[in-house]
């Protein structure tokens, strides 16, 4: 049974005077829902609160109900323009503004300016769709390429504070692509408010886009260190990543920082015991503590408060930068959604739920708007987006290959992998 959060902590219901109806739904007519922000109403409440009839309006005047409507269609479509990307939904907007723009000049101008903005920042996202598409093809490959194809990423990158913040780069230009429709669109239900089975929904492209570029970070990380032939070198590139994942922490870019964590402890790599016995891992351990998944990511959470705060407070975008755990604030929201009931017992809409997911969902869209303050290198960028990596069985192989197999069951898989990969026994 799902569980109901109380409103009493949250929000205070007020009053307003609706028009004269028949009780519904065990409500009383006349029922007290809204002075500020409303803690629930039922739908049929908040529809004749909204409807105009021929013996009630909710404002009576144009020129008070104008602003009114305004303000509200331009959050909508500031906040969720995906709601008008159907012709249909377009035609309904224009009928409202045509209605209401002749009323007054002002309203006039900025309907069209409204218009203009939806048409911009729709063809935008559309662009940016394609392209998160287009860069999130990588090209793959089981077994190690010849040096011909290959480039290390320490030839194009050695520092790591500089890779940090192309890494940064990498993280904003995409979540500049998710918008809080996406999140709604991850978890659409066939009835959003009766349903209590998630129906997931293929068109939150930008969410499932952001969640492959962490997996193939990770991969990434694992083939870079897989790559080199002399043990020598493979540890330097783990001390390099290690290093690059404490700048990631210090800027306050938590999905880089989780993915490189990710990449190094991915089996192929953990198990290089003799490249491991060379570098120097207190700084990776320090970092895998504050990432530790006990306790509910504990210290992580405390990490990202830390950095919420300091964003709160920063003059500079350098200190506003943060960059959750992607992964895990979709599950916090997912957790959220299916948790709590959407309406109470009464059958009014929980509010309270909504305004949680407002307020969780409205802090990783502030967070999302930062301007980066690093200078990009397309080179860096490029590499990262596009440098070929190992598919799961090309690690191992990899990774035998640089350290052989130390156990029976390591043995069996070696040969099985050399056989379906080289074509060797």
């Amino acid at each position: 049974m799902p569980r109901t959060l109380s409103a009493s902590n949250m929000v205070t219901p007020g009053s307003l005077n609706l028009p004269p109806t028949e009780p519904i739904d065990g409500e009383q007519a006349g029922q007290s829902l809204l002075d500020g922000a409303p803690s629930s109403a039922s739908l049929d409440t908040l529809i004749q609160h909204l409807v105009p009839t021929a013996d009630y309006y909710p404002e009576a005047r144009v020129r008070k109900f104008g602003p009114k409507l305004l303000q509200l269609l331009t959050e909508w479509t500031e906040t969720f323009p995906r709601d008008f990307q159907e012709e249909s939904t377009i035609g309904h907007l224009t009928d409202v503004v045509g209605r209401i723009a002749p009323c007054d000049e002002a309203y006039q101008n900025r309907m069209h300016q409204l218009l203009q903005a939806l048409h911009q920042r729709l063809a935008t996202l559309s662009q940016g769709t394609e392209s998160l598409v287009e860069a999130d093809k990588p090209i793959s490959y089981r077994t190690k390429p010849s040096t011909s194809i290959h480039r290390e990423l320490l030839g194009i990158c050695s520092d790591p504070y500089m890779l940090a913040q192309q890494l940064t780069h990498a993280e904003l230009d995409r979540l500049r692509h998710i918008g809080p429709e996406d999140f709604v669109q991850a978890f659409v239900r066939k009835d959003t408010l009766a349903s209590t089975k998630p129906c997931f929904n293929d068109k939150s492209n930008n969410v499932e886009a952001y969640v492959k570029w962490f997996n193939r970070l990770c991969y990434l990380v694992a083939t870079e260190i897989c790559m080199p032939a002399k043990k020598k070198q493979r540890a330097r590139v783990m001390e390099f990543f290690i290093d690059v994942a404490r700048e990631c922490f210090n800027i306050g870019n938590f999905n880089s920082l989780m993915a490189i964590i990710s990449g190094m402890n991915m089996s192929p790599v953990s198990r290089l015991k003799k490249t491991w016995a060379k570098v120097k891992t207190a700084k990776f351990f320090i970092l895998e503590h504050q990432m530790d998944p006990t306790g509910n990511f504990c210290n992580y959470r405390t990490a990202l408060r830390g950095a919420a705060h300091r964003s709160l407070t920063a003059h500079s975008s350098r200190g506003k930068i943060v960059i959750p755990f992607f992964s895990l604030l979709i599950k916090d929201i997912y957790f959220l959604n299916e948790s709590c009931a959407n309406r109470l017992p009464n059958g009014h809409v929980n509010f309270e739920k909504f305004l949680e997911l407002a307020k969780q969902v409205g802090e990783f869209i502030t967070w999302k708007e930062v301007e980066c303050p690093f200078e990009q290198d397309p080179s860096i960028t490029h590499y990262l987006y596009t440098a070929p990596i190992f598919s799961e069985d090309g690690l191992y192989l990899a990774s035998y290959e640089s350290e052989s197999p130390d156990n029976q069951m390591e043995k069996e898989r070696w040969r099985s992998l050399r056989s379906s990969i080289l074509g060797k026994t």
